[in-house]
């Protein structure tokens, strides 16, 4: 397992990241309820092995049901084995409107203390906002809250999590934010565009959605119908399949981990197969330049189409 420099924290991460949404909620293609879950001591010795087999760094979130408890049970005597990344609560209420700027700050600290206690832990290596948009990235009381907590060395390095490259093209001007969280995949490139000059100012990038919740696997078959352009495209790729890549799994992996800004991949993991898929693409052969160039050409022509929550909202994903 290759480790790399998460941008300018000092951190340095496993290229595959261990994705904790699926051990705390249902989720994902497949998944109704809790009885399609781990149980608690499964997820604990699937983090275990995780880490034996140099995975360091484990991403999880305050929304992410049990998923903190999980790590924190599973980590309370491997704390300094292990890179953390938490997010904290939505800042947003249910109808949309952030708290007012005098709340900002205790919102922020309360919903990280939670965290520090399900954790079993006194630092968070990276405390992210779980998502940040625009009008959020230019709140200066949000950024000075992160900094300060930051100072105090109760987190490592600030964090945001995006949904669209104009969000990520911000947070990196703003310069407060040590690393960022971002959609990318052999579907959807759109923060490509951002990538030079993160690497340029220092800021790490981890990429998630990296198998659009698993559609880029054997998953991805028989698809809703409104979807069927999806699934066509998504065959497409199998032309591209080779000794070196001999799934779609692993040759999307090795995409998004053949640009340099991308110091991590976030791979969702919620059992011992997919753990084993997951290391299989670690230490792998990055794509080459024409390889490389190809799949960038073949992304989908309308990208502002795909919407993993919009469709799941709507039913396709079951």
């Amino acid at each position: 397992m290759r480790q790399k420099a998460l941008g300018r924290t000092g951190l340095q991460v496993s290229e595959i990241a261990f994705g904790g949404v699926e051990i705390g909620v249902p989720y994902g293609i497949g998944v109704q309820g809790r009885e399609d879950m781990l149980s608690e001591h499964e997820a604990i010795s699937l983090l275990h092995e995780a880490l034996e087999k140099d995975i360091n760094f484990f991403d999880t979130a305050r929304l992410y049901g049990e998923s903190e408890s999980i790590m924190g049970k599973a980590f309370a005597s491997k704390r300094k084995d292990i890179v953390l990344a938490t997010k904290c609560r939505h800042l947003r209420n249910s109808s949309g409107a952030l708290p007012p700027d005098s709340a900002l700050k205790f919102f922020i600290q309360t919903s990280l203390e939670e965290s520090l206690k399900e954790l079993q832990t006194d630092y968070i290596d990276v405390y992210m906002l779980h998502y940040a948009d625009l009008e959020i990235l230019e709140n200066e009381v949000i950024a000075e809250t992160f900094q300060e907590l930051k100072k105090q060395g109760v987190i490592r390095a600030t964090g945001v999590s995006t949904y669209l490259a104009t969000e990520t093209a911000l947070a990196i001007s703003k310069g407060h934010w040590d690393v960022i969280q971002l959609p990318f995949n052999l579907m959807d490139q759109r923060h490509a565009a951002c990538f030079e000059d993160a690497k340029a100012n220092g800021v790490g990038i981890v990429a998630r959605s990296v198998l659009m919740k698993g559609l880029l696997s054997d998953r991805g078959k028989n698809l809703h119908p409104e979807l069927a352009d999806v699934e066509r495209h998504i065959h497409n790729y199998h032309t591209l399949l080779s000794q070196d890549f001999p799934n779609l799994p692993t040759l999307a992996t090795r995409f998004a981990l053949s640009f340099d800004s991308i110091a991590s991949v976030l791979v969702g993991i919620d059992k011992p197969e997919y753990l084993d898929q997951a290391l299989a693409t670690a230490g792998g052969h990055d794509m080459d330049p024409k390889t490389l160039q190809i799949a960038t050409q073949m992304a989908y022509p309308e990208p502002e189409f795909l919407n993993l929550p919009h469709w799941d909202r709507m039913g396709w994903l079951r």
